[in-house]
């Protein structure tokens, strides 16, 4: 193999050229019409060109090859016979069978995982989200530092003969990596202080968040771009958005609300990308209302559901107020699905975005949803924990305080992740 051919997919001066490889085993659950669709749209996302999309059935795994020899040979040909630059399997590819396969295609060979980092790398424009995707991507690299094509570098092996120097240098190598996640590490603790003491700041005052979730490109970032008439990047691609980004709304009755749009979600979004972009996602983990939109035309919108709940009790908060917007009803829908939907979820709203349709429904809802939801608290704190009244006034919103004999009664408005000690002293309202 000529390993100076290095592809670099981290530039776009060329568009590279890729056959996307599907392998169907019996377990799997999507069809792999579905899994080929979304894969390519995350490729075309990347700004590579599909020019095949290959769907080989599988009985069982190849422990080296994970296809068998005889289909990557094909590939092989495919590849060789229209000069292609790159391979894109939709299975997660463990390091040593992704070396083993690009040993014998002689070509750059990258999994679903490696697709989504290098978008999410592309797409991060804040700090914070540029540090989230490093850190992402250097766990990622680690196991993978003796492949001939990595978006980090590629490694500089001993020549033939001489294996103790490449072995050297693979230990160079890594150790820089390990000090790039721990320098990574650092500089996002940092960062986070900061994000977190912003959230506090909105979290504080008597103003409700909405979170606005969903399966990525459902039209998250147009919904609040049109709630508050302001220039939000927008783009029909898939993970247009990774930083939050949060605007205050006014709602039909003139109040106030505070509504954030998150990172797109998608099935079997990996947990170290989870993990990395936990900060962003915490938008719905300390929201009052989760706002779900999904896309009606999508060709899999119950998966896209089930990925969204499924994301939102990873966070753990599935059993937040939650109300789903059924986007694009304007336009050719997945009938099936959508009546599916309407069973499990009856009060969802259908509406459209571009078109500004039930958009003041879906507020009046919101509004509606949040009084039901709105609780008032009273605590009873004794004189001597003058720390829980200090902890209440700074994590919740106190509306009243009494000075009796042996405690002070507190009237608040707390958020449930904001409790903390303070439950041990909840009482039922006084004047009751």
């Amino acid at each position: 193999m000529n390993n100076n051919n290095v592809i670099d997919l981290t530039t776009e001066e060329t568009l590279k050229k890729a056959i996307i490889v599907i392998v169907e085993l019996q377990n799997n659950v999507l069809s792999p019409v579905i899994r080929k669709k979304e894969l390519e749209s995350l490729a075309k996302t990347m700004n590579v060109e599909v020019f095949d999309s290959v769907i080989i059935n599988l009985k069982k795994e190849n422990s080296h090859t994970f296809i068998g020899k005889g289909k990557v040979l094909e590939l092989k040909q495919l590849a060789d016979d229209n000069e292609v630059d790159l391979f894109i399997f939709e299975s997660d590819l463990a390091p040593s069978i992704q070396r083993n396969l690009e040993k014998v295609l002689e070509l750059c060979v990258i999994d679903r995982r490696e697709v989504i980092l290098q978008i999410f790398s592309d797409r991060a424009t804040t700090k914070e989200a540029t540090l989230q995707v490093e850190l992402a991507r250097l766990a990622y690299s680690l196991p993978r530092l003796t492949r001939a094509w990595t978006n980090l570098s590629r490694q500089r092996g001993g020549a033939k003969g001489n294996k103790g120097e490449g072995e050297k240098q693979l230990e160079i190598d890594r150790r820089l990596v390990l000090s790039k996640i721990t320098k990574t590490k650092e500089e996002l603790t940092k960062v986070k202080k900061i994000r977190d003491t912003q959230r506090k700041n909105r979290l504080n005052s008597n103003i409700p968040t909405i979170a606005i979730v969903g399966y990525t490109n459902s039209g998250k970032s147009s919904l609040l771009k049109l709630l508050t008439n302001t220039d939000i990047f927008v783009e029909n691609k898939l993970f247009a958005t990774l930083d939050t980004t949060s605007k205050k709304v006014k709602m039909p009755s003139h109040r106030q609300m505070v509504f954030s749009d998150t990172v797109g979600f998608v099935s079997d979004l990996p947990h170290d990308l989870i993990e990395a972009f936990n900060s962003t996602l915490e938008e719905a983990t300390f929201a009052d209302i989760i706002l779900i939109v999904l896309d009606s035309s999508h060709p899999n919108l119950m998966g896209c559901y089930k990925t969204t709940k499924e994301t939102l009790k990873q966070l753990d908060c599935e059993d937040k107020p939650t109300l789903i917007v059924l986007n694009k009803c304007d336009i050719e829908a997945n009938e099936f699905d959508v009546a599916r939907l309407k069973a499990l979820e009856p009060t969802l709203i259908e509406a459209s975005v571009k078109n500004n349709i039930n958009i003041d429904k879906m507020l009046s809802e919101i509004e509606n949803l949040y009084a039901k939801n709105e609780n008032i608290s009273y605590f009873e704190i004794p004189n001597d924990r003058q720390d829980l009244i200090y902890y209440a006034k700074r994590n919740s919103f106190v509306m009243d305080v009494k000075y009796e004999e042996d405690f002070v009664l507190l009237k608040a408005k707390v958020k449930k992740h904001y409790l903390g000690e303070l439950i041990n002293y909840k009482k039922n309202n006084p004047q009751n």
